[in-house]
């Protein structure tokens, strides 16, 4: 669910999340940027029904921790969907491919191995301020996104096991 600005989106297609229970995860490297997206996570989580109690936070070191970090949730956690919170800015060096392709895969494998919505919100940004734009700027915040496309995953997924 890619948009422009990542927190417009009509509200009225978004499923009651009353019933939900959403795990996630955050990196603690690059906070302000991390700590903004798990904000916006929440607060969309919340607006659209979902119960404080039911939305479960933990944090990982940083970004490439995020596939080991959802994976607990998905064993330890009883959760509908686990919400993959992250921010790589590139440097000087290959360090970042490594670490998006890494996450990246971890996360698809997630999601096929158990069989449960893993939901890609890192930010794999060429600068700051294109994480800041991001993360509650001009862009909307992908925690935002992150939150609506947890909830339609899991309401995706209920509607076929309802015959």
């Amino acid at each position: 669910m890619a948009t422009k600005d990542l927190s417009n989106y009509n509200a009225e297609l978004v499923p009651d999340a009353s019933e939900m229970i959403f795990g996630i995860v955050v990196a603690e490297w690059n906070p302000e940027i991390t700590n903004a997206l798990a904000q916006g996570a929440v607060n969309t989580l919340l607006k659209h029904g979902a119960k404080e109690n039911n939305v479960k936070l933990k944090y990982v070191p940083g970004s490439f921790e995020l596939p080991l970090g959802a994976q607990y949730f998905a064993e330890h956690e009883n959760v509908d969907a686990i919400i993959v919170l992250g921010c790589v800015i590139q440097g000087e060096t290959r360090h970042f491919d490594y670490i998006c392709s890494g996450v990246t895969q971890g996360i698809m494998e997630l999601n096929l191995k158990y069989n449960k919505p893993f939901i890609f919100g890192l930010l794999t940004t060429l600068n700051q301020q294109q994480a800041a734009d991001r993360a509650g700027g001009k862009h909307g915040n992908k925690g935002d996104e992150a939150a609506v496309t947890a909830i339609k995953m899991i309401d995706l997924k209920r509607s076929f096991a309802v015959r």
